[in-house]
């Protein structure tokens, strides 16, 4: 069936329905978008897609609401969304237009929804508050995105739509680089473990480049490892320390003491490395201007850690 209109409220909108847009905008361009309450509308018909009204659920006549009584649940039985429906049952073919990998599909689908569509679901249905976020809870992307509306006193008849069609540009900015992000840490990860695979027993991994790598190192097993060089743009190459914690700064191992801080020549006097370059303050990164000074000086790291 030939998809010809995408059908939501209007006035004011939310985080939930921008972003059912962004997915529904995209599988389905030729489409109209039409804001409205209408009776005629908000009846599920032939070439229509109804999401955040309508009051019911049923994806095979196209209609996805969760307003209504009896609203539909996850399996663990947290709400869904407008957003979340739509997610479930349209996310996979948008994750194929947008060029990811058949194998990658299953993986992104469920991590884009548990890192990306729960938290707006749970917000917009009250099962999360914004205070959760303390101080930036104001930052939040649902918060972001509604601060977009239009003010109250905003007399031009179409303000709300203009609104909404800005705010939906900036929405699908958001979900295109999550969604890249999350193929780019897959990519990653196999060149990361290839390169576990070449380090051995070694202490140091090298890159290629610059990448995520702690999770892959984590997945790999390589407790071994205590250092990641790699090139950086402009010919320097970079000493880092691996990360104990996804959200933390403890390392498995500091850089030494005496280089914290220092550039230049002092750094090098520091270190006994001709090339040395920086060393951060906080000792997670060092910079080289060559691979073999970078090397010379992951070696000191490593001899002084052990």
């Amino acid at each position: 069936m030939s998809i010809t209109h995408l059908v939501t409220h209007n006035g004011g909108f939310h985080a939930d329905e921008l972003l059912s847009s962004v997915v529904l905008t995209r599988l389905f361009p030729m489409a109209e978008l039409i804001r409205t309450r209408s009776a005629q509308w908000i009846e599920p018909g032939c070439g229509r897609i109804i999401y955040d009204v309508g009051r019911d659920y049923d994806a095979e006549r196209g209609i996805f609401d969760h307003h209504q009584k009896d609203a539909p649940l996850r399996d663990d039985g947290q709400p869904f969304s407008s957003f979340g429906l739509v997610w479930r049952h349209y996310g996979r073919d948008y994750l194929r237009l947008s060029g990811i990998p058949e194998g990658d599909i299953a993986d992104i689908h469920a991590s884009f929804d548990r890192d990306f569509v729960l938290p707006i679901d749970l917000l917009d249905n009250g099962a999360l508050s914004p205070s959760v976020a303390g101080p930036l809870s104001g930052l939040t992307l649902p918060m972001l995105l509604e601060s977009l509306k239009p003010v109250f006193d905003d007399p031009a008849q179409d303000a709300d739509d203009r609104a909404f069609n800005w705010a939906l540009v900036i929405a699908r900015a958001f979900v295109e680089a999550s969604i890249a992000r999350k193929a780019s840490r897959r990519r990653a990860a196999g060149i990361v473990r290839d390169a576990i695979v070449q380090a051995g027993e070694g202490r140091v991994l090298e890159l290629p480049q610059g990448m995520p790598y702690r999770k892959a190192v984590i997945a790999s097993g390589a407790d071994h490892l205590l250092f990641v060089v790699h090139p950086r743009d402009g010919g320097d190459w970079a000493l880092n320390g691996i990360r104990l914690e996804d959200d933390g700064f403890a390392l498995r191992a500091d850089l030494p003491t005496s280089w914290a801080g220092l550039t230049d020549h002092a750094l090098e006097e520091a270190a006994g490395v001709s090339g040395a370059k920086f060393c951060h303050n906080a000792r997670f990164i060092a910079v080289a201007d060559s691979r073999d000074a970078i090397m010379e000086m992951a070696r000191i790291a490593v001899a002084e850690a052990e």
